[in-house]
């Protein structure tokens, strides 16, 4: 099986990699690397941010065979080493790129130095729920999920408050390919490492929005719990007024978060 290729975008001032830490950040199912641009401004001084795209999202090239939230995770380490090889990095994604995320501590720990894993779960949804969507959208198309999705992805209000930019990232859904959309689906049908949780040792932070509907604030506490039943270092923060985008949502506070995680590992705080 092909695994799938991403691509991404530099979210800080172009400048040689490797003089300041690197956060490499994940889309959520139907969004692009838009949905990091205010908080990887907010980053990029003291950050190199690179943020990666879905399969058929954004600048990455659709998906033409089936792939696992695995794959994704070591198409995240192909990506990766394409632009310095070998590094250890924190990572942070918002729904299947926090379930991205997990699969990176899980099978990838070593590379990583952090991890914030944003409105996401060990497990998302029913297998059922996504193939039904997977189906849907191959027939009909990403336009048919734009309603369900703004009344998904934002807090009430926030699309009045912020039309223009709730709009573009409605665009990245309708522009977004059906048939690699689906395959996202179908990954997250497949996708369940509730399990697993106890294997992560980097430290993380689980975040979730208060009004989240597809991943709410238990879900991120479960997370927590299952890293530290493992003797990880882990927590669950829930930001109020957010529902299932929080860098998009609320980014200044996203971006403290960041930065108070990313500060304290590189100073030696996580020593295990």
């Amino acid at each position: 099986m092909a695994r799938p290729t991403v691509k991404a975008v530099l979210l800080s001032p172009q400048r040689p990699l490797g003089d300041k830490p690197l956060l490499v950040v994940g889309p959520s199912l139907g969004t692009s690397t838009l949905l990091w641009t205010q908080a990887g401004a907010l980053l990029g001084d003291d950050v190199d941010v690179v943020a990666w795209d879905l399969p058929g999202h954004g600048i990455s090239p659709a998906a033409t065979e089936t792939f696992t939230v695995a794959e994704l995770a070591d198409a995240v380490i192909g990506l990766v080493d394409s632009i310095a090889p070998g590094a250890r990095f924190h990572y942070a994604g918002v729904s299947l790129g926090g379930a991205t995320g997990l699969q990176l501590g899980i099978k990838h720990g070593e590379r990583l130095k952090s991890l914030s894993v944003q409105c996401t779960g060990a497990k998302l949804g029913t297998p059922e729920g996504w193939l039904e969507r997977a189906d849907t959208v191959r027939t009909q198309g990403t336009p048919v999920m734009i309603q369900g999705s703004a009344q998904r992805w934002f807090a009430p209000g926030f699309m009045e408050r912020q039309p223009e930019l709730s709009g573009r990232l409605l665009h990245s859904l309708r522009d977004a390919d059906r048939f690699s959309y689906a395959f996202c689906c179908e990954a997250l049908a497949g996708f369940d490492v509730r399990d697993e949780l106890a294997s992560i040792s980097v430290p993380t932070q689980a975040v979730a929005g208060a009004q989240d509907s597809v991943a709410p604030p238990s879900f991120a506490e479960a997370i927590a719990e299952g890293i530290t039943a493992g003797g990880g270092t882990a927590s669950a923060v829930t930001l109020e007024g957010v529902a299932h985008l929080a860098p998009f949502e609320a980014p200044g506070h996203v971006a403290e978060l960041l930065r108070s995680l990313i500060t304290w590992t590189e100073s030696g705080g996580a020593a295990q």
